[in-house]
């Protein structure tokens, strides 16, 4: 029988997912680490984790992950859903099958890993789901809808399975991450560059270029986001939501201040990004 806690990981090739696994291994927890590319995930096969190839768009990939794991160890503790990208552009800029596909991972994908862990913890009575969101599931960000409105969207999820599932013994998380080191900045700047850098939008997204990139020099290291991810996995009795991260402050901004008052912290932002830029 395997009594150390037992924990998938995804998205875990770079990054916050990397740094999770990284984290919850060093606490002794039995950690699964998927990704699509197994290769990128070496230095944590050095380690001890086992990596795995999953694809969180692809239900037969999703269950064989969850039912090798539930084969070797008897059992699952913990989800962390934190596979996920940032589709960023003009709403009328995205191809529809692009904001599909930005869905596809971001919500969709992480219903595919919980609808496919249930079943074992219901069995066990016990469980902890950790779904990464970001402050964009709170505040929304010009020129980025469909992936705000992805982790609006995961956010609703999430309060939803706590009332669910609580009398299953089965706890969610969410974790809000701020700005983070990693090329989720510079992928999201590329996207948005190559969907609205001409057009219409096109002054909108060189400030929303401006942004994302000042904010790359401000990040925070992702082992921030890892420790919150150690708490939110282990306490006893975790909160219902963990934020931290560079401008992860604008969560205690949006609780006070009017809309309208938000929608000019996000010109005075921008206009302080190019300055910075330049």
């Amino acid at each position: 029988m395997h009594h150390r806690k037992v924990a998938l990981v995804t998205g875990a090739s770079s990054g916050i997912g990397n740094a999770i696994a990284r984290g919850l291994h060093r606490n002794g927890v039995t950690v699964y680490a998927g990704a699509r590319r197994v290769d990128r995930m070496n230095d944590l096969d050095d380690l001890g984790i086992t990596t795995l190839s999953l694809d969180v768009t692809d239900t037969d990939s999703v269950d064989q992950t969850v039912n090798r794991i539930v084969g070797e160890t008897g059992r699952i503790d913990i989800l962390v859903n934190n596979a996920g990208f940032g589709l960023l552009g003009a709403l009328e800029d995205v191809p529809l099958e692009q904001a599909k596909g930005q869905f596809d991972v971001n919500l969709f994908g992480a219903a595919r890993l919980i609808r496919s862990v249930l079943p074992m913890m219901r069995q066990q009575h016990s469980g902890r789901i950790i779904n990464i969101t970001s402050v964009d599931g709170k505040v929304a960000q010009p020129l980025a809808s469909w992936y705000v409105a992805s982790k609006f969207a995961l956010e609703g999820l999430s309060d939803t399975l706590r009332f669910e599932l609580s009398p299953h013994g089965i706890q969610v998380v969410v974790v809000e991450p701020g700005s983070i080191q990693s090329a989720w900045a510079d992928i999201a700047a590329g996207h948005l560059h190559e969907l609205s850098g001409t057009g219409p939008y096109a002054q909108s997204a060189s400030t929303g270029e401006a942004i994302l990139r000042a904010a790359k020099r401000f990040a925070s290291e992702p082992q921030v986001i890892a420790r919150l991810v150690d708490r939110a996995a282990l306490a006893r009795r975790p909160k219902t939501r963990y934020h931290a991260g560079a401008g992860s402050q604008i969560l205690w901004a949006r609780r006070l201040l009017s809309e309208k008052a938000m929608d000019q912290i996000w010109r005075w932002t921008g206009a302080a990004a190019k300055r910075i830029m330049q």
